[in-house]
């Protein structure tokens, strides 16, 4: 499984970009997608995921009711929509696939078997 994240960029505080997380194993959802950050000189940091066979996202706190995780099977990717950037949003942010991680994991990098490419999101006060 191949990922590809896209749609980092710079954008002002209060502003909003969409991510996207694409592989052709995504036209069904058997996988479970989960996005992760690092900012610089800290650990990865879990962000969101979305289910196998699920279309309801988990979020770690801090995003919650900013940012949403949702899957198009039509456009086989994963899409991470963040809204309300704050400058602690910025940092490398990646996507990672398990076709057999179980819920209660969503939230360990360590337990998903396949990673893409980082995006830089860098948010300005």
């Amino acid at each position: 499984v191949q990922l590809q994240a896209s749609g980092g960029g710079t954008v002002q505080a209060g502003g909003s970009l969409k991510l996207s997380c694409a592989a052709s194993e995504f036209a069904s959802s058997r996988y479970a997608v989960g996005w992760f950050r690092q900012a610089p000189g800290k650990g990865p940091e879990f962000v969101a995921a979305i289910p196998r066979h699920n279309q309801n996202g988990l979020y770690e706190d801090s995003v919650k009711g900013r940012f949403t995780v949702s899957r198009d099977l039509t456009e086989n990717t994963v899409y991470l929509q963040m809204n309300s950037l704050i400058p602690e949003d910025t940092a490398v942010y990646s996507c990672a696939a398990s076709s057999r991680i179980i819920f209660s994991s969503l939230g360990s990098w360590s337990m998903y078997d396949y990673w893409g490419l980082g995006t830089l999101v860098t948010v300005s006060s």
